[in-house]
């Protein structure tokens, strides 16, 4: 297969950027390398195209791998022929190789090998040929033999039908044609196991819809209920369209006396062997478009997550709620260093809510809290209850902001944690990463498994492997776009930085540890196993903001950094401006002069000249500033005081197929069903929302009695 010119088809770009691609990932570059820093090869695609073409072109060198191992299998038995060979180059999906492959594929024990041994296949193939006069019922007495298991005509009848209805079965034209009736006109029914046992799929307990329409929420939902036993779940198919095509490819109609046993034969091969193989790939197929699409909302959201702006230069109190062992308390100054710790015990009886009271205040007093960020746990609601209240006895503002703590309990009782925070109790590291959280989500986040974070829906039904692909993906995406300070970086955000292991994380902070902090970025070339190879792809991604060179602390990559002097120079900064390193102005200098002009000039392309100008004019640029700025609060709601109508701002803090949950200031979040997020048609809601957004939501309904709130966006 031509690689390049099929991915240049399926991806719509120039053959000549898809054998780039190829080739620089065969060259071991890494993703966030090669969309960042080889633009020009590639016109600009990002990490997740690239990512997406990865996937693909693994996916066709695998059909190519399976496509030799099943032409040599065919070939070893003396059976490739011409058009079988034709059929096997042609093929374009796994399951058209694996129907080629089927008649070939060495069988169990059937029906239909059981008539063969008995000696009835010549039987069956003098049905086949429907020759005009041939009688099936007097030829079928020449087979019959007590000693091999035929006693009858009927019985040697019945048998060459078996042989027929496998062959029917084995036909991949025939299959192929039938899995696109019953692609088009299949419905899923589901019904209940018990109709007298109540669950949360009662919904689904006289359910059907067409498979073409059904969205991959509902798919997953199905699939649950039928794992734990509540519903019964099946594809229902009108057998007379498949049918029809059986019998116009067995029955040619030249001789009636063989038409009746071919139809049966058709029937047979129909209901017994095709439908229930089609019935099983249809609803593997759901279920896999499903996971696909559940595993990119999770990546989306995922990616919002952790890219939401860090809340900087604050002193954060973490609290992670509890009821029995009380409420952690951990103060963290603007680094992330943990300064106090504490337990207390907001949910308890008056004398200890009044002693938690003097204890968060003085805390707050002694550290100067600015913000306090809260677990959505277990007794989130009466903390941040709690916390409102105290928050009015204070002389100046301090806000406090619910936060997503999934995963906080896997990081306290990890290794990372222990070695981080060796002199804390596990449960007092859960309120330091709760408050590192509100700080730097990125940098806290990344110390967790992905799918610990929680920001999706059904993640427990995908397929594990591919959604940790998926979502380490997403992490390392996020981790590039902003960078890391090589100075202060924890192993677990080094870890995700383009083109380093876990060996050369160690040895960059051992580095650090025995001889200070990096003082520019090329020093990184004496850490050890730190090659040639892996500078070129981590270099550009590690901030130094230490360096004398102030490129050290861009995302201008060093191989770019002579092309970066050379622009300077050529739209006229100074030496004494060149040290002050300030290029504010460069854009309009770059304008002025011409950037295609300047870009031949130097010799590099349009991409590495914008990157190298953005990068100068905004040293030590986030990308995430430029996200929606996290909702801190200072009062609280309760479910009851909500009313129809009523208006309130919130974040969004989960999009799902169906909707978007929406954090409003009550305990529970209120969820924005897809059709009340906006007046167009939107196919999914993650088209307008994200997580994070700051959104004006107006209450629809609410029922305290089962914790639901009813949300619109359209008012």
């Amino acid at each position: 297969m031509d690689y390049s010119k099929t991915l240049a088809e399926i991806f719509d770009i120039k053959e000549e950027y898809a054998a780039n691609i190829i080739a620089l990932l065969d060259d071991g570059n890494t993703i966030p390398f090669i969309a960042r820093y080889r633009k020009e090869m590639h016109g600009s695609m990002d990490d997740q195209l690239i990512r997406e073409f990865s996937e693909k072109l693994e996916y066709l060198r695998n059909l190519d791998k399976r496509r030799e191992e099943i032409r040599s299998l065919i070939e070893a038995q003396e059976k490739l022929t011409d058009d079988v060979g034709a059929a096997l180059d042609k093929a374009t999906t796994l399951s058209e190789l694996e129907d080629i492959y089927r008649p070939f594929r060495p069988k169990r024990k059937t029906r239909a090998s059981i008539a063969k041994e008995r000696g009835l296949e010549p039987l069956a193939l003098m049905i086949i040929k429907q020759e005009k006069g041939f009688s099936p019922q007097k030829a079928a007495s020449d087979f019959v033999d007590e000693e091999k298991g035929v006693p009858t005509a009927e019985d040697a009848i019945q048998g060459a039908m078996d042989i027929i209805a496998e062959q029917v079965s084995d036909s991949a034209e025939i299959r192929k044609r039938l899995r696109l009736i019953a692609q088009a006109n299949g419905v899923l029914v589901s019904t209940a196991a018990d109709a007298d046992k109540d669950s949360v799929y009662t919904m689904y307990y006289d359910f059907n819809e067409p498979v073409k329409k059904m969205a991959g929420h509902r798919v997953l939902a199905v699939n649950r209920g039928e794992k734990e036993g509540f519903l019964k779940v099946g594809v229902s198919l009108d057998s007379e369209g498949p049918l029809n095509v059986i019998n116009r490819v067995l029955d040619r109609g030249t001789n009636p006396l063989c038409s009746d046993i071919l139809r049966a034969a058709g029937q047979d091969a129909y209901t017994r062997l095709i439908f229930p193989s089609i019935e099983r790939e249809l609803r593997s197929e759901l279920t896999e478009t499903a996971a696909e699409n559940a595993m990119k909302v999770f990546a989306t959201n995922l990616k919002q997550l952790l890219m939401q702006p860090p809340v900087k230069g604050k002193t954060v109190m973490g609290l992670d709620p509890g009821y029995r062992t009380g409420c952690k308390v951990a103060v963290v100054d603007d680094t992330g260093k943990v300064l106090d710790t504490a337990v207390i015990y907001p949910t308890h009886s008056e004398r200890k809510i009044a002693e938690s009271k003097q204890t968060v205040l003085r805390l707050i007093k002694k550290y100067g809290v600015d913000i306090i960020s809260i677990g959505n746990g277990t007794a989130s609601k009466e903390t941040e209850m709690f916390t409102a209240d105290l928050l009015k006895e204070l002389d100046r503002k301090v806000y406090y902001m619910v936060v997503n703590e999934a995963g906080a309990s896997v990081y306290s009782a990890s290794k990372l944690a222990a070695s981080e925070l060796p002199e804390l109790d596990l449960t007092l590291r859960s309120a330091v990463s709760i408050a590192r959280r509100l700080q730097d989500p990125l940098a806290e986040l990344v110390k967790i498994e992905p799918k610990a974070i929680g920001v999706g829906q059904y993640q427990h039904d995908m397929p594990q492997k591919r959604l940790g692909e998926t979502l380490d993906g997403v992490v390392e995406d996020c981790v590039n776009a902003v960078g890391a300070d090589l100075n202060t970086a924890s192993p677990s955000l080094l870890a995700r930085v383009s083109g380093l292991n876990s060996t050369v994380c160690k040895n960059i902070v051992i580095y650090r540890e025995e001889n200070g902090a990096f003082n520019s970025r090329a020093e990184l070339k004496k850490v050890p196993k730190l090659g040639p190879k892996a500078f070129e792809q981590c270099a550009g991604f590690l901030r130094v903001p230490e360096s004398r060179n102030p490129l050290d602390n861009t995302g201008v990559h060093p191989e770019s950094y002579k092309s970066a002097k050379e622009l300077l120079s050529l739209v006229d900064y100074s030496d004494k401006e060149i040290k002050s390193a300030k290029f504010a102005d460069l854009p309009q200098r770059v304008k002025a002069v011409g950037t295609k002009t300047l870009a031949e000039k130097i010799g590099i392309g349009l991409p590495t000249l914008d990157d190298i100008v953005k990068e100068l004019s905004k040293p030590g640029r986030d990308p995430r500033d430029e996200m929606p700025a996290p909702m801190l609060r200072s009062d609280v709601l309760d479910i009851k005081d909500l009313k129809e109508g009523m208006e309130l701002k919130g974040t969004v803090r989960n999009v799902i197929d169906f909707g978007a949950f929406v954090d409003i200031g009550v305990h529970q979040d209120g969820l924005v069903h897809i059709s009340q997020i906006c007046d167009k048609f939107i196919r999914h809601p993650s088209e307008v929302l994200k997580v994070g957004d700051i959104v004006t939501v107006k209450i629809l309904s609410v029922d305290p009695n089962k914790n639901r709130i009813s949300l619109t966006m359209r008012f």
